[in-house]
């Protein structure tokens, strides 16, 4: 039986958690295509998935970058996004197949990601009301979006839907395709019997720099994107704000990267220089949308 999903595994420098999770995929109880995209790993990654389709990259592109490299590659009906740090329970993949093919309007259904102590990480994201992407831990049917660490996407509509935007590199890509799916008229569902288990934040380091920009800069390109004018133009200009208005304040600063008023400037003139290309990205998107984004702004933001 052909199978119907294909699950991509983005790997960088995963030498020690990558085979737990292809021995989970090898365990799956539905057939399945797996493509490996190695992000230049320098490691010993490469002896240890080399049994496998990989396809390497001649630097690391991130994870966005590597999702985005391999999506011609796939010609099954369905694409799974499975982080290399995830093991997924054998009944994972069926249980998000069946989710999809009994609900014929979601685009995306997204998995029960539980951290290695048992704790629930993730069972979806809901959008905030500053457009924050923020994970939901309280299971439930339908959700805004989508964790790109274990979900599965029919692979037309993210086509349809543009795709993966690469250079995002990391972080927010899953958001971001979350908007546009739900600008084409999808929708996104939670499936709690699909579990996966997380070593979150072992590809990278949750609270460095690296993870602040990424994130700061992720989100207000997302928004600039998808969400409506007023909503991109507040946040833009809010962050901003708040940037300029750190250095004169003695109390209260957060200690966390993100309020380092050097990073700060950095994610604005990353935002700046790459406004040109999102603008003209939105509008393409909003050529492709069915759903205005106010309508899905006032839906979700701030459920």
């Amino acid at each position: 039986m052909s199978p119907l999903s294909t699950v991509v595994v983005v790997t960088w420098r995963g030498r020690d958690h990558i085979t737990a999770c292809l021995d989970a995929l090898s365990a799956q109880k539905s057939p399945h295509r797996t493509i490996i995209v190695d992000n230049a790993s320098d490691d010993g990654t490469a002896a240890l998935i080399s049994g496998h389709e990989v396809v390497r990259l001649p630097a690391n592109r991130g994870y966005a970058g590597g999702l985005a490299a391999v999506l011609a590659m796939v010609d099954t009906r369905y694409v799974a996004w499975l982080n290399d740090d995830a093991v997924p329970d054998p009944s994972w993949l069926a249980e998000l197949e069946n989710a999809l093919r009994t609900d014929p309007a979601a685009a995306a259904a997204t998995s029960s990601i539980l951290l290695t102590d048992g704790s629930t990480q993730s069972v979806g994201v809901a959008l905030t009301a500053d457009g924050h992407g923020k994970d939901v831990v309280l299971a439930g049917r339908e959700v805004f979006g989508f964790c790109g660490g274990a979900a599965l996407l029919r692979t037309d509509a993210l086509r349809a839907a543009g795709g993966v935007p690469a250079s995002f590199f990391c972080y927010y890509e899953d958001t971001d395709t979350a908007w546009r799916l739900r600008l084409a008229g999808h929708r996104v569902i939670s499936v709690d019997p699909a579990r996966v288990r997380h070593r979150h934040g072992a590809s990278t380091r949750l609270g460095s720099r690296l993870f602040h920009r990424w994130n700061e800069r992720n989100r207000l390109l997302m928004l600039l994107r998808c969400a409506p004018g007023v909503v991109a133009a507040r946040e833009l200009g809010r962050f901003a704000a708040i940037t300029a208005l750190l250095p004169f304040r003695r109390r209260g600063v957060p200690e966390a990267a993100n309020f380092r008023v050097g990073l700060r400037v950095q994610v604005l003139a990353e935002v700046v220089l790459r406004l040109p290309a999102t603008l003209w990205q939105r509008v393409r998107i909003g050529g492709r949308s069915t759903v205005s984004r106010q309508a899905v702004w006032r839906a979700w933001s701030g459920r």
